[in-house]
């Protein structure tokens, strides 16, 4: 799988962009704040039809104009679909070979991409809602359907937070109906706790070993936190489900809404069998994420047999050649990879002789050298 081209219109600092890939290594390279994540962004966006900055889509659009376009060539098993995505202050309109997707998920499908960018450090320092959005973010491009039940539980999770928040204040109301849609919410609920912990597992399968080769330590793993004591099959998630919502009835009432169920994991990463969020520099937790991002990418090689678009933004300019050496071992020839640096010189000479080259100076392509 490759991004062959993309043309952007209106997004971000980008007034008018077209440009095509190599289906390998794409360097960008350029000052700060000409426009290089801006560009990562483009084709996170184009693919994910979300940004990983923002959650507010008119965000993205060129402060001069209303509305902002991307569209590009993505090649996939030997075929070429077009994707397009169309943004306003109102909607979003998303296409596959010109025909209008309604559904996100049917969207998504398609193309399969991972980021590392600086910013990903709030994984480990942010809140457990950055880590939940994170979950439901990469899950959904491994298991298809996955974000149709998390769309259909927070509809349920509202639903039943609506009710409590009636019993809460004394109102009366269909108990019968309370307890179907507690039937339903807790279908979901385990539905949403297997396959967080399928992912977090196959995660764990290849985490430490990336991250012992990068850095040289062992004993790195995520773990998964949930209300739960055990999730690893469905009978007794939902089984101890059940018996936590009939016993906590009362304390959500009083409350007025629901305290047990996904919508309140988490992770934590370890090294060590050390909280990195409190006992990891930001060395350890830089590669932390590192080894996580890589480890998506072998799940997605192992057992979807994809090779996704892999997006690395500055990801050199903090390590040390030791490091970046080892990092290298990840980036094969048939995998599509995009870049970003302010220092070529930062990027090993093999690297970039493998690579094209893209000069960005103020939102514009300046200078392009193609693989030698």
């Amino acid at each position: 799988m490759f991004l062959k081209s993309i043309k952007i219109k209106n997004f971000r600092n980008y007034e008018s962009l077209s440009l095509d890939f190599f289906p390998g290594i794409n360097i960008i390279y350029g000052n700060n704040a000409q426009g290089k994540t801006n560009l990562l962004e483009s084709i996170y966006f184009l693919s994910f039809s979300k940004s990983h900055r923002s959650f507010i889509d008119n965000s993205l659009i060129n402060e001069k104009y209303n509305e902002a376009y991307i569209s590009g060539s993505l090649c996939k098993d030997d075929t070429l679909y077009k994707l397009e995505i169309g943004i306003d202050d109102k909607k979003k309109k998303l296409k596959i070979d010109q025909n209008e997707i309604k559904k996100i998920s049917d969207y998504i499908s398609l193309s399969n991409i991972i980021i590392f960018y600086p910013e990903d450090l709030n994984l480990i320092k942010g809140s457990p809602k950055d880590r939940r959005h994170f979950l439901n973010s990469e899950i959904s491009q491994i298991y298809g359907n996955y974000l149709d039940v998390v769309n259909d539980y927070n509809k349920l999770l509202k639903m039943r937070n609506d009710y409590l928040k009636k019993l809460q204040i004394g109102e009366v109301v269909d108990l019968n109906y309370f307890d179907i849609l507690n039937k339903y919410f807790i279908g979901k609920a385990t539905d949403i706790y297997i396959i967080r912990n399928k992912f977090i597992n196959r995660l764990n399968e290849f985490n430490n070993k990336i991250y012992l080769d990068i850095l040289g330590r062992d004993g790195f793993y995520i773990k998964y936190v949930s209300n739960l004591s055990n999730i690893d099959n469905s009978d007794s998630v939902r089984e101890e489900l059940e018996n936590i919502l009939e016993k906590e009835r009362n304390n959500e009432i009083k409350y007025g809404k629901t305290l047990f169920g996904p919508h309140r994991d988490d992770i934590e990463f370890y090294l060590d069998n050390k909280n990195l969020k409190y006992y990891g520099s930001q060395g350890q937790q830089r590669v932390a994420i590192l080894a996580l991002k890589l480890a998506e990418l072998e799940i997605f090689k192992k057992y979807k047999k994809i090779q996704p678009i892999l997006l690395l933004d500055d990801v050199f300019s903090e390590l040390d050649d030791i490091k970046k050496n080892n990092l290298l071992k990840y980036i094969s020839n048939d995998l599509q990879v995009f870049i970003t640096t302010t220092d070529l010189d930062s990027i090993s000479p093999e690297l970039l002789c493998q690579a094209k080259k893209i000069m960005i100076d103020n939102a514009n392509v300046v200078k392009i050298e193609e693989v030698e």
